[in-house]
């Protein structure tokens, strides 16, 4: 949808900006930025959008994904892909 692509085009020049930043607030502004970003993609999907009316998916996905983030950022086991 529109929305869907503007959404995907926000996330890319996002992670550009924070990727070449050398500025400390634009790096944490950015950051913050990605991750409402990322969460209205979580709102936009197709299945939450499908399966509206029954359990709230999305916020559900949200919430989860928060919980295994800060679980990540607690032990320190954040991914890398470095190759």
């Amino acid at each position: 949808s529109p929305s869907q692509i503007r959404l995907m085009k926000s996330l890319n020049a996002l992670l550009l900006q924070n990727m070449t930043t050398q500025s400390e607030g634009e790096f944490f502004d950015t950051c913050a930025e990605m991750m409402r970003v990322c969460a209205g993609m979580i709102n936009q999907s197709k299945f939450p959008k499908e399966a509206e009316g029954k359990i709230p998916y999305a916020k559900q996905a949200i919430e989860y994904s928060i919980d295994v983030l800060q679980e990540h950022v607690e032990d320190e086991t954040i991914v890398r892909y470095d190759n």
